[in-house]
């Protein structure tokens, strides 16, 4: 009878020395991976960062043109002053957010943009403030506010060279946030008027906190306006100033068609419904009588 082979116990098995052979050689594999993955990071790393430094340092790529678009009134030369730009600077080596803030901090540029290209071009988009109107205020120098209502420089008549803009007395400047503005009913109401058509024929806007806004406008509501004056005082109060106006156009054809001998001087249209007027005889009229015609 064939004995039973008994295990040697002493002896490691074949498989066993074979499934941690298989183990080490796949820690070892994974071990060289990670070396060789680190080591080709940190080549790459180095190539990079001398890359990086080739680009932003060399001469070669120093500002050949600098292209600026939207400007109207403020020069090219303030514009490159604020933002320190020369020649001499690498086109890749220019922070384009800090030098966007720098022009931006010109009262008259509203937001700027800057971009550039490997042609070493700098771009520069400027838009600029859009005025409205200028806020008088007592014991404080004029102010320009913009489209949007907001206040964005003081207003120098020798250097600003506005014409035709309405000038707007009667409100408060307000501080929130270490900015100055303008609110309140009164502002939303004088706001909302320009939005209407018509309100570019305004000279001068008188606010009052309690009355609302009356208007000193081109005087279109006389077939022949007041050689002395050429505007007429129109009340409007807080709201409705589209069929207000529109109201005040009928009471001119009105009065023409009725009293041709009548200039109308001033209309109070507060309540459209219960609405004043003031006339006065014509001036050729007027004169005719002085003379004794």
């Amino acid at each position: 009878m064939n004995k039973k082979i008994k295990k040697n116990m002493y002896k490691p098995d074949a498989n066993e020395n074979e499934a941690f052979n298989s183990d080490s050689g796949v820690a070892i594999d994974f071990c060289l991976k990670c070396i060789i993955t680190v080591a080709f990071i940190s080549i790459l790393s180095l190539a990079s960062i001398f890359v990086y430094d080739f680009i932003t340092q060399s001469d070669f790529f120093n500002i050949k043109k600098i292209e600026l678009s939207g400007t109207n009134r403020v020069l090219k030369k303030d514009i490159l002053r604020l933002a320190n730009l020369t020649s001499d600077e690498n086109i890749f080596g220019l922070n384009l957010f800090t030098i966007e803030k720098l022009i931006a901090a010109h009262p008259w540029i509203q937001s700027a943009c800057v971009k550039r290209n490997f042609a070493s071009v700098l771009f520069i988009s400027i838009i600029e403030q859009k005025p409205l109107a200028i806020v008088k205020i007592e014991n404080l120098a004029d102010i320009l506010i913009n489209i949007q209502g907001r206040p964005f420089k003081e207003y120098n008549p020798l250097k600003d060279h506005l014409e035709n803009l309405p000038i707007i007395t009667g409100l408060d400047l307000t501080s929130s946030n270490n900015q100055y503005m303008f609110n309140g009913t009164l502002f939303n109401s004088i706001m909302d008027f320009f939005k209407i058509e018509g309100s570019s024929n305004v000279k001068r806007i008188k606010g009052d906190r309690n009355t609302g806004m009356a208007i000193e406008t081109n005087d279109i509501y006389n077939q022949l306006p007041s050689e002395n004056c050429g505007t007429i005082q129109i009340k409007l109060g807080f709201n409705n100033f589209k069929a207000k106006l529109k109201k005040a156009k009928e009471i001119s054809k009105y009065i023409d068609k009725n009293f041709p001998e009548r200039t109308i001087c001033a209309m109070d249209l507060f309540n459209i419904e219960k609405v004043f007027i003031k006339t006065k005889l014509a001036d050729a009229l007027h004169n005719n009588l002085e003379k004794g015609v």
